[in-house]
């Protein structure tokens, strides 16, 4: 089965997420190793989108709070608490 939105089809999570931003991903994350200038060059392109759409991070937010409702499983959840170890009796020692 094939997923399209608008004319693009989407195969990974990174071309959902592109399309529904209709921004790259990278524009807003960075690329590893990207030098100093192409950061700059990035962020300025990204003050620019945001200069011309002042709702951009409001709908950003809502894009990002829908999917993860329809889509729990996409997402590793890591416990903010580790239960404490149990102590275990030493081989040896009375219990």
């Amino acid at each position: 089965m094939r997923t399209y939105i608008g004319r693009q089809q989407a195969i990974t999570p990174e071309d959902f997420a592109e399309l529904a931003l209709g921004t790259p991903v990278e524009l807003w994350l960075g690329v590893e190793g990207e030098s100093d200038e192409e950061r700059a060059a990035r962020e300025d392109a990204a003050r620019d989108i945001l200069a011309d759409n002042p709702n951009f991070p409001d709908d950003l937010v809502r894009i990002a709070a829908h999917v993860i409702e329809e889509n729990p499983d996409l997402f590793d959840v890591v416990p903010l608490v580790r239960p404490a170890r149990r102590r275990t009796a030493r081989k040896g020692a009375a219990a």
